[in-house]
């Protein structure tokens, strides 16, 4: 009999590529995972893993037992959601992977409700990437992604990873206060613009947009800190492409201009089928859609 912790660990390591990754992962060190990777060659009668320089390739052999590893875990994973279902109580922990601006202004009211409903749920949080989260999600390091789809930039599919839609929120052009002569993007090819690093589809989008208007953003500040990007626009050094939902709870002095097409973000939802069902997970996407439609009602700009 094949061991499964052995076998899922194979499967990380096609997943991530090296036995360090693995190791930091599954929090084992890389001489536990070579290890246990030889007990499995013993196991299963075949090579599994060659060398090739410093790294390690799997063989067509290992490819197989990777496919069906991927079909036992999400047996053992919907084992365990409807284990979980036939209880009275909704217990567990829930990994969420969320980026900024959704974690600024849909968590710490997701929070409040699932301490206030779900008492005996564990809520865990780290802040991703959206593309990063999706494949993280997928590679079970979180239980649930929030992500986003910006209009002509599709988010990566994956799958074993369904899609549920939250919410969406304007974009907008958001300029300094002082900038009264400023009423189209056009308007803002002299400025200085900030954005998000390159890789963001945030930034992607932005610089297309500022192509089809007719122009080359001037780019000179770049941060993944949306706070800081606010407050660059607020003291007048920059102008920026901004979702509404940077603004949830606050006003600004900023001026936030709609653009042509009034185009819209699209806040998603991602888990893996196999614990779509598991009450913790549902608990927590029904308290975040709540969430959700309490900040789109009274999320109205003002400036």
């Amino acid at each position: 009999m094949l061991d499964v912790r052995r076998l899922r660990l194979l499967r990380e390591l096609k997943i991530r590529g090296t036995l360090a990754e693995v190791a930091d992962a599954l929090q084992y060190s890389p001489s536990s995972v070579s290890q246990q990777l030889a007990l499995l060659e013993k196991e299963a009668g075949v090579e599994l893993l060659r060398k090739t320089g410093r790294r390690v390739q799997l063989t067509p052999q290992a490819e197989v037992l990777v496919a069906h590893t991927a079909t036992l875990l999400q047996t053992l994973e919907q084992a365990e959601a409807d284990l979980a279902a036939s209880l009275t109580t909704v217990t567990g922990t829930v990994r969420i992977a969320v980026f900024q601006s959704a974690a600024l202004a849909l968590m710490p009211e997701t929070l409040t409700r699932m301490t206030a409903k779900y008492p005996e749920v564990r809520i865990e949080m780290v802040q991703r990437e959206p593309e990063t989260a999706l494949h993280e999600t997928w590679a079970r390091d979180f239980d649930l992604v929030i992500a986003e789809q910006y209009p002509g930039h599709a988010a990566p599919r994956y799958a074993d990873l369904d899609r549920m839609k939250l919410t969406t929120d304007a974009i907008r052009l958001a300029v300094p206060p002082a900038a009264k002569t400023i009423t189209s993007l056009q308007d803002t090819a002299e400025m200085a613009w900030v954005m998000e690093p390159r890789g963001a589809a945030s930034r992607h989008w932005a610089e297309q947009a500022c192509r089809s208007a007719g122009f080359e953003p001037d780019v000179r500040f770049e941060t993944a800190d949306l706070q800081a990007q606010i407050r660059l626009i607020e003291s007048g050094n920059a102008v920026a492409l901004m979702p509404d939902l940077v603004w949830t709870g606050r006003g600004t002095t900023a001026r936030l201009l709609e653009l042509p097409g009034k185009p819209h973000r699209t806040v998603f939802t991602s888990v893996r089928r196999s614990s779509a069902q598991r009450p913790a997970i549902l608990a927590a996407r029904e308290t975040l859609a709540a969430t959700a439609e309490s900040v789109s009602a009274s999320n109205t700009p003002s400036n």
